[in-house]
């Protein structure tokens, strides 16, 4: 397998963007090689590849979410220049501002974002990707359904998820599946973006907020909020949660669910990754209460 600049550079020229004459290789993203390719011209273009991958729908359904964020959300996203099976091209986004202005500002956009897009339904007309696996979208009038089957019991069967829980924890899964009615509000489905952690949220040119590497769906709002708040948000964002609950509000109680919320995001990154960065532990902890005593 070719270095992976190679790689880019080889899969962007067949691609018929021959006038890239380099590609530097970029930082951030976990599943897919990602680099920044210069053109002859001087200009940038974000591009990313999997030296395998998955399946030949992977980057043109992510620049579908991009395209949904942003008609339908109202969300800055980067243009797309070429999705194909292989390859993904985008237009190259500026560093996030150091400021919390910037968080306050995009707490209102992401405010109108989930409150613009209410939908009778959870789910999605089609699966999408979360990383190297299938994001399940099945539709469901019920999001406690929706939740329990698509987003936390469709992780049981994947082997590092099964080795890091074991039968017990399984377990206790089903069971917090079972109880998410008694623990979770009623809330409506809206469109999310599904895999928005600090690192997805970029900048414009100009400084408005803009999100990449989208996994979207109808469901609950707090998907998204639970991913920010539970990843090590920086200290600028600090003022960011305080808005988001008034313009949208949110419950008092809204915190204290966030841990339940996010098991989705912990258990794929179990599925995908040797190392889980603690996510196993943080799932281990979050399910003790469930455990037969």
């Amino acid at each position: 397998m070719p270095e992976p600049t190679a790689l880019l550079l080889a899969r962007l020229h067949a691609a018929g963007l021959t006038d890239v004459v380099a590609v530097e290789r970029a930082e951030g993203g976990l599943a897919a090689t990602a680099g920044l390719a210069r053109r002859a011209d001087g200009t940038t273009l974000f591009v990313k590849t999997f030296d395998d991958a998955p399946a030949d729908d992977v980057f043109l359904v992510e620049a579908e979410g991009l395209d949904v964020l942003r008609t339908l959300g109202g969300v800055a996203t980067p243009e797309v220049v070429l999705a194909s099976p292989d390859l993904l091209v985008l237009e190259t986004l500026a560093p996030r501002p150091r400021d919390a202005a910037f968080w306050e500002r995009f707490a209102h956009e992401l405010a109108l974002l989930h409150s613009a897009t209410t939908h009778d339904r959870f789910g999605w007309h089609h699966d999408g990707w979360l990383g190297r696996r299938r994001q399940l979208n099945t539709w469901e009038d019920d999001g406690f359904t929706f939740f329990a089957e698509h987003r936390l019991l469709r992780w049981l069967g994947e082997s590092r998820v099964d080795a890091a829980l074991g039968p017990e924890g399984r377990a206790a899964l089903e069971r917090l599946c079972g109880r998410l009615p008694e623990m979770l509000p009623v809330r409506p489905a809206c469109l999310t973006h599904g895999d928005l952690w600090a690192q997805n949220v970029l900048a414009t040119t100009d400084g408005a907020p803009a999100l990449i590497d989208p996994a979207v769906s109808y469901t609950w709002a707090d998907v998204d909020l639970a991913h920010l708040w539970t990843t090590a948000p920086p200290p600028e964002a600090a003022g960011f949660f305080a808005l988001y609950a008034e313009l949208t509000g949110l419950d008092d109680g809204w915190r204290d669910r966030m841990p339940i919320v996010q098991l989705r995001q912990h258990l794929a990154v179990i599925a995908q990754f040797d190392d889980d960065w603690g996510a196993a532990g943080i799932v281990r902890d979050t399910l003790a209460p469930f455990r037969r005593r």
